[in-house]
């Protein structure tokens, strides 16, 4: 006759071994009804276009519908918010960036989600290093030429942002704190109206993202400075890098991940991860990645993790250094 404490011994093994079945069956019939996408910012921008691209594959493998649903708002924080709180059963994802993933959880007195424990990565999608661009009119023609300038003329040479505590915003922060410059932020409201200051010679600067920077360098309403990034871009390859300049290390751009609410089975995650790598990384979605400024990274979920937390750390010491906050 088995003693409690062997009865007790047993019912755990057979409940361990129940839920490793479970896990490891989970993905089965993985998918047997519609995906959730949830979106953080509005349709047509980068994030939105790339994650119809990426549903729209899924749906073509799976034969299941792979739905945007588009959460702006708070900076991508209530969309973030929502795939958080998600049932983590693989049917509610999340596309989101550099913003609500490491800018908001420093900015934020109250912020009702963590982008670590809350959310479990699946792959970077794809990066759009920033350039630092001028008009020009503008007597700056090279990085540093404007360190040298700034240096010379503290809190003189106005940068735009598309608003505070934006990523752009961040970048001039950035910037500052790794040259020892200072410079007088003008914060607008988006990225377009503030690539479009710098046009007008409203501000002489801004640091922003490829989409409303690359059209307009190359058709001579902007002049680019410099490439924030380790090595140069492919949308344009004649503008040298800021490292180029002697400004090692200074790579700023925005990011697109996928995420699944945080207990998600990892059978699940890993089907998720295998199909979304193998189509990001075809010529088409590629092209239509590098069509709005971004270009495909697809590594694994440990790898994304590992980059969200660098992420986190870097923009946690700049905030710190600018003070900069929201509310």
């Amino acid at each position: 006759m088995k003693t409690p404490l062997k009865l007790f011994l047993a019912a755990c093994i057979l409940s361990v071994s129940a839920a490793a079945y479970a896990a490891q069956n989970a993905a089965g019939d993985y998918p047997n009804r519609p995906i959730r996408i949830i979106v953080t910012f509005p349709p047509g921008g980068p994030t939105d276009i790339i994650a119809r691209v990426v549903g729209q594959k899924l749906t073509e493998t799976w034969g299941q519908p792979v739905v945007v649903d588009n959460r702006s708002g708070a900076g991508g924080n209530i969309g973030t918010d929502l795939a958080a709180k998600a049932a983590p059963d693989g049917y509610t994802l999340l596309l989101s960036n550099f913003g609500p993933m490491a800018i908001s959880p420093h900015v934020y007195a109250k912020l009702s989600y963590d982008p670590v424990k809350d959310l479990t990565p699946i792959t970077l999608a794809a990066t759009a290093w920033f350039f630092v661009v001028t008009n020009p009119s503008s007597p700056l023609t090279s990085i540093k030429e404007l360190i040298a300038q700034a240096k010379a003329n503290p809190d003189k040479i106005t940068f735009a942002s598309s608003g505070n505590a934006s990523p752009s915003h961040l970048a001039g922060a950035l910037f500052q704190s790794s040259t020892g410059v200072r410079l007088t932020h003008v914060p607008y409201k988006g990225g377009a109206p503030s690539v479009g200051a710098v046009i007008a010679g409203e501000v002489q600067l801004a640091i922003e993202s490829p989409p409303p920077i690359v059209p307009q360098v190359k058709a001579g309403k902007l002049r680019a400075l410099g490439a924030a990034r380790a090595t140069r871009s492919p949308l344009l390859p004649d503008v040298p890098t800021v490292s180029e300049a002697g400004l090692r290390g200074f790579e700023v751009g925005s990011w697109y991940g996928f995420h699944a609410p945080a207990g998600t089975p990892k059978p699940i995650i890993d089907k998720l991860h295998a199909e979304m790598v193998k189509q990001m990384n075809t010529p088409e979605l590629r092209e239509k990645f590098s069509n709005v400024g971004a270009e495909t990274i697809a590594n694994t979920p440990a790898e994304y993790g590992a980059f969200v937390q660098s992420e986190l750390k870097k923009w946690g010491k700049v905030i710190q250094v600018t003070g900069v906050k929201v509310d």
